[in-house]
């Protein structure tokens, strides 16, 4: 009994030295009631305080966004140097006269076109579509020039619409000509273009008859942009033009139909004699069904 009541006199003895304390604390003109609240200590211990004269407050997310990203602290070029530009090829425009061809051995004359009459017939089994776009996506893929035109490329969209033009991708198809086969080559040019080129292409396989279409096309392409064009073998659509003439794949789409002498001649101007037949295939080279087998 006695150590309680010592124990509850030390309770209200602290009790008044804490009120004294607070009374003494307040500022004048207020009373204890008027003081905030003492905070209350968490369990776990306060982190370690910090250098206030060396800590930096880190920014805000919005702060940064105001400020921008930090500057590099690479040497930023003049204000004066610029870009250099690299230079373009401008669409040369034939000359208004041929100049002497360099291929001088060239293959022989398509043959009169046969009586509409005439219905063409069939040999042997039609590939399928996929095999024929793997033929012409290989033939598109070769290099006939290598050594003094590395640079002529059959672009695969004009391979594929000249394919649909001549034989709508019918690889067992004899026409009333003498044309054969997907790209309808003659019997005479693929003879010529296995002896000009040192090949054995044959004519009735699919695969061989798609390289030999993809041949005539790279020579005429050499032999038009030699005399016409300086040399510049590009067959890009965007180089041409309003009129047929203006550009070298125009001939050249218009030379696989017509013949090559039906276009070029020496010390005469660039012709185009089948418009309806380069409109077509020029058309075919961006919506062709079949460019999407």
């Amino acid at each position: 009994m006695v150590r309680r009541i010592k124990r509850l006199g030390a309770v209200a003895l602290a009790g008044l030295l804490l009120s004294s304390v607070l009374v003494g604390c307040a500022r004048e003109g207020e009373s204890p009631q008027d003081q905030t609240a003492p905070v209350a200590l968490a369990d776990t211990p306060l982190e370690a305080p910090t250098d206030e004269a060396s800590a930096e407050p880190s920014p805000s997310v919005s702060a940064l966004q105001s400020l921008g990203a930090a500057p590099s602290r690479r040497a930023s070029p003049s204000p004066t140097a610029k870009p250099k530009k690299k230079p373009t090829r401008t669409a040369p425009k034939p000359l208004a006269v041929a100049k002497p061809p360099t291929e001088t051995v060239v293959p022989p004359a398509p043959p009169k076109p046969a009586p509409s009459s005439c219905k063409p017939t069939y040999r042997g089994t039609k590939v399928a579509q996929a095999e024929v776009k793997a033929a012409l996506t290989e033939a598109a893929g070769r290099s006939y020039w290598p050594v003094s035109a590395p640079d002529i490329k059959i672009p695969l969209d004009l391979l594929k619409a000249t394919a649909w033009q001549e034989s709508g991708w019918q690889s067992n198809i004899y026409a009333c000509d003498g044309g054969v086969g997907l790209m309808q080559v003659m019997p005479g040019t693929a003879t010529w273009m296995n002896q000009r080129f040192e090949q054995s292409y044959e004519i009735d396989d699919y695969g061989d008859n798609a390289t030999l279409g993809a041949t005539y096309l790279a020579w005429v392409t050499k032999y038009i942009g030699d005399m016409y064009f300086g040399s510049d073998f590009r067959l890009d659509p965007g180089l041409c033009g309003a009129e047929l003439n203006s550009c070298l794949l125009n001939a050249v789409i218009a030379a696989y139909n017509a013949g090559h002498a039906a276009v070029a001649q020496e010390g005469e101007p660039l012709v185009v004699p089948n418009p309806s037949y380069v409109r077509n295939v020029r058309a075919l080279m961006t919506e062709c069904v079949c460019l999407g087998y």
